[in-house]
């Protein structure tokens, strides 16, 4: 069965992506995007420093990656768009996650400013993929104005709590023709697993895995999920009964003498 993703037009060979922000070490990027698959990693564009090696963390990611920088600490479309360009400038590439988070509480994004720093850095040529809330105008506006996809939380930002937005992510899933990559929230590979079962084009996940007590053994776990989800998304599920159904004949093989 030939199913691939293409994002901005490009093919991407796996469903997980893989966030680094919260890992002990960047040593551990490497044998992490091995074990899961991963071949989107995502990197805050401030930890992007060519003058020091050892900490820059674009350093770790393996050749035959695609690197996607974010805009992480943007509170405001300007903001956004500065800290992209200056990702590129940095020899980042053309991929961008757009994050703008005013609320620090919650950390929900703006969609409405991420509408505008969308719209202006598509028209500069970047590959723009939005954090959003799962709202469906605002999907249909970032659709209107050249995103590559939408990243819809699942839930907030670190929480692991798994898929509180699943009804508004079906809704995007099912009324947009992006991509919709499940983004924020996912906590164990059972959920990054409904996801795809969903119709998610993919998920991404940093916290559930640099949190657990074997990083290695949960990213393998996530990349066997989301390739399980997938599949059985494309075989098409049957249909959900309010009663119970024999899956045996009841009858036929009891005769009166």
């Amino acid at each position: 069965m030939y199913d691939t993703l293409v994002i901005g037009g490009q093919e991407v060979a796996s469903r997980l992506f893989l966030g680094t922000g919260k890992f002990a070490s960047n040593s551990m990027i490497p044998e992490l995007v091995n074990v899961s698959g991963a071949r989107v990693v995502t990197v805050a564009i401030r930890r992007v420093d060519p003058d020091y090696p050892e900490e820059n963390v674009a350093n770790y990611i393996p050749a035959g990656c695609i690197q996607m920088p974010n805009t992480s600490g943007a509170r405001n479309a300007r903001e956004a768009v500065r800290i992209a360009k200056l990702g590129r400038a940095a020899g980042c590439g053309n991929w961008v996650k757009i994050e703008v988070i005013a609320d620090n509480r919650y950390l929900l994004p703006d969609n409405y400013e991420t509408i505008k720093a969308t719209e202006e850095l598509v028209a500069d040529g970047f590959v723009v993929l939005p954090y959003i809330s799962p709202d469906l105008m605002a999907a249909r506006k970032l659709e209107e104005v050249g995103a590559a996809a939408v990243m819809p939380l699942g839930a907030p930002i670190g929480t692991n709590r798994g898929l509180k937005t699943k009804e508004l992510i079906k809704i995007l899933i099912e009324e947009i023709s992006l991509p919709v990559i499940v983004d924020a929230g996912i906590g164990r590979p059972s959920q990054a697993a409904e996801a795809m079962e969903m119709g998610a084009a993919a998920v991404l996940v940093n916290t559930a895995i640099a949190t657990a007590k074997d990083p290695l053994a949960m990213a393998r776990a996530f990349g066997q999920a989301v390739e399980a989800g997938r599949t059985a998304f494309l075989a098409n599920p049957g249909e959900v009964f309010e009663y119970a159904r024999a899956s045996s004949p009841l009858t036929g093989f009891l005769r009166n003498e």
